[in-house]
């Protein structure tokens, strides 16, 4: 099932797509479906009159308020070498940041672009896992029971903020620079959360090309890792790690700039698309 939260009779709604519509769901919030599994079946029986995708405005498929989204660095192999010094060993535990509510944006608006805080605006693909299931401690052969679904994220990074302040927090919470979407693919829907192509393009070039199964820290490990001693709840987002393939490593470095289209792909998901500016 995919599940979407859109513009309708003027609030956010919850609902089902079913390409090329999408079903509204009355009454019934996002937070109430991943709380509750018995939501979640009585949605799959949901019958009514689908209106156009196409013709409604996708929000951030994530309960409102929204929390910070929980980020892994550094998770692919060849990412640490062309973000590190030569020779850099990888990482022996995830590298974990959060982004900032205020970063979390549709998966069609406007990326914005203000230079007064940022001219290196970088592009980074990401498989988001989204938590169903509340739990603290939890072991990584459980972990994937407390899985709900997957979306796509684009960590969209400030390279500039990131050098000055020497840390992500920062760079990576401007706002509006986290666009997620366009919905969450339960997980019985994606056998093999583990073996998932990931593509960005800007402007239809492909600049990141890479597969879930090149994960240093698999998903499994994350949530263990995470919920250490820390609890998760339902609705939290964990992005992954980007592949190799960001502007900041190219020779020389791309950044994005007004009027470039970003599209951010995962197999068995779809497709982001965000416009800078």
């Amino acid at each position: 099932m995919r599940l979407a939260v859109f513009q309708h009779q003027q609030k956010p709604t919850l609902g089902i797509v079913r390409e090329p519509g999408i079903l509204p769901v009355p009454n019934v919030s996002l937070r109430e479906v991943l709380e509750n599994s018995l939501a979640l079946d009585l949605l799959k029986g949901m019958a009514g009159e689908a209106l156009p995708l196409h013709q409604v405005e996708l929000f951030a498929p994530l309960p409102l308020p929204y929390r910070p989204i929980l980020c892994v660095g550094l998770n692919y192999a060849e990412h640490v070498h062309e973000f590190s010094r030569p020779g850099r060993k990888l990482p022996e535990a995830p590298v974990f940041f959060t982004k900032a509510p205020g970063a979390v944006n549709g998966p069609y608006s406007g990326i914005p672009f203000d230079p007064a805080a940022s001219t290196q605006l970088d592009w980074e693909v990401e498989l988001g896992v989204i938590i169903g299931r509340r739990g603290k401690n939890i072991r990584e052969e459980d972990a994937f029971q407390h899985v709900f679904g997957y979306t796509i994220v684009n960590d969209v990074s400030a390279r500039d903020l990131q050098a000055r302040h020497q840390q992500f927090f920062k760079g990576k919470s401007l706002d509006g620079t986290c666009p997620v979407g366009p919905w969450i693919v339960t997980a019985d829907e994606i056998p093999d959360p583990q073996n998932l192509t990931l593509h960005c393009r800007v402007n239809g070039v492909v600049k990141q090309d890479g597969n879930s199964r090149d994960m240093i820290f698999r998903i499994p490990r994350l949530i263990a890792e995470l919920s250490r001693g820390m609890t998760l709840e339902p609705g939290d987002v964990i992005s992954t790690g980007t592949p190799s393939g960001v502007g900041f490593s190219r020779t020389p470095p791309e950044f994005l700039k007004p009027g470039d289209v970003v599209e951010c792909e995962i197999e068995g998901i779809g497709t982001i698309r965000n416009t800078v500016g």
